[in-house]
């Protein structure tokens, strides 16, 4: 190919490096915004299967979305309000023991001293010196408030979300239909099948992901209440602890593990250093991990977006390396999606060639 003018080539060539890079530099700006958006419509996908059977058993669809609606905002506020006085009792306790045990010990020196005696290869002195300095240090409050910013961005970023489901509930219908316009007449047919098959992909996903942290969060709650306390006495924040195994299933592989860790060290923290009951409530966990991995997750998730488990491992750690949590949220209806895409499209263009 001849170039009749190599400058206005160049010229249009930058001016569209120019163009990409501030569509890029737009885009990682949005960032924050567009996974705002993009959670909001994965959990309205998600939801948007209840609606239908709702509708299907002669609910009008408006009040069908409010029935959706007000029933997972109830259960998330009810759930929210209960914790609120768990973390208050124990932030309450943490500062009566530091009040009651650590400043006494640090001002007459005897806990320093017992340190020195019982851990003698620990820099105390050096450790103090340390802490002192790190707390005197005008960016030590820097990074307090940064935190706290970091705490009400969540927050704030939350309710956005909230805001963004209710309306995408309440409007993927339109949403859809403005999509499937775009689609050349001669193609929408298929498009719309292959669209509505990857929202039924996500939503089952979704419902299926939810009955696996309830089955957690239901079955950690009855053994933490009733069946282990009759061997090791009183499990406190049975219901809290309950929540957290719920809360962690949500999240796919490395979820329930993390979930698992962390209640087993609030069981030991919060009941007098029990090691039977540590043991006790490490060993279920162990348990129903294997149970989860083998038994409860493919078979639910074979059900709802029929991948295969080692796309599902992939699929989760790519997602969770590129967007964290969220990342891994959505990983797998994804990977459901591109299998979809090959089956129905690409693979039937490669036979006709």
């Amino acid at each position: 190919m001849k170039i009749q003018n190599p400058y206005r080539t160049g010229l249009f060539a930058g001016l569209g490096v120019i163009t990409a890079l501030v569509i890029g530099g737009a885009v990682g700006s949005l960032a924050t915004i567009l996974t705002y958006v993009g959670a909001a419509l994965f959990l309205a996908l998600g939801l948007d299967p209840l609606v239908t059977w709702l509708e299907r058993h002669k609910v009008k669809r408006p009040v069908a979305i409010l029935i959706t609606l007000v029933g997972v905002l109830g259960i998330f506020a009810g759930l929210v309000f209960a914790l609120i006085p768990v973390i208050v009792e124990q932030v309450g306790n943490l500062i009566t023991q530091i009040n009651e045990v650590v400043v006494p010990g640090f001002q007459d020196g005897s806990f320093v001293d017992w340190t020195k005696t019982y851990i003698p290869w620990l820099d105390v002195d050096g450790i103090i010196d340390q802490a002192v300095a790190t707390v005197t240090n005008p960016d030590f409050l820097g990074g307090l408030l940064a935190i706290g910013i970091g705490i009400a961005g969540g927050l704030f970023g939350g309710i956005i979300v909230i805001i963004l489901v209710i309306y995408f509930v309440a409007s993927l219908g339109s949403i859809k239909r403005g999509v499937y316009q775009f689609v050349p007449a001669t193609k929408r047919a298929h498009f719309i099948d292959l669209a509505e098959q990857i929202a039924d992909s996500v939503g089952r996903y979704v419902i299926g992901q939810v009955a696996l942290a309830l089955c957690n969060g239901v079955i950690s709650f009855v053994l933490l209440s009733f069946i282990f306390p009759i061997f090791v006495g009183e499990i406190k924040y049975a219901a809290l602890l309950a929540f957290i195994a719920f809360l962690g299933s949500l999240i796919p592989l490395v979820g329930t593990l993390t979930a698992s860790v962390v209640i087993v060290l609030s069981v030991y923290l919060f009941n007098d250093f029990n090691l039977l009951a540590v043991i006790i409530v490490g060993a279920w966990y162990l348990i129903y991990m294997q149970i989860e991995a083998y038994v409860l997750n493919p078979r639910i998730m074979a059900r709802a977006v029929k991948v295969p488990g080692v796309v599902v491992v992939i699929a989760a750690l790519v997602g969770g390396t590129l967007l964290g949590i969220l990342g891994a949220l959505i990983a797998i209806p994804v990977a459901a999606a591109v299998q979809l895409i090959i089956r129905e499209v690409v693979v039937p263009r490669q036979n006709e060639l």
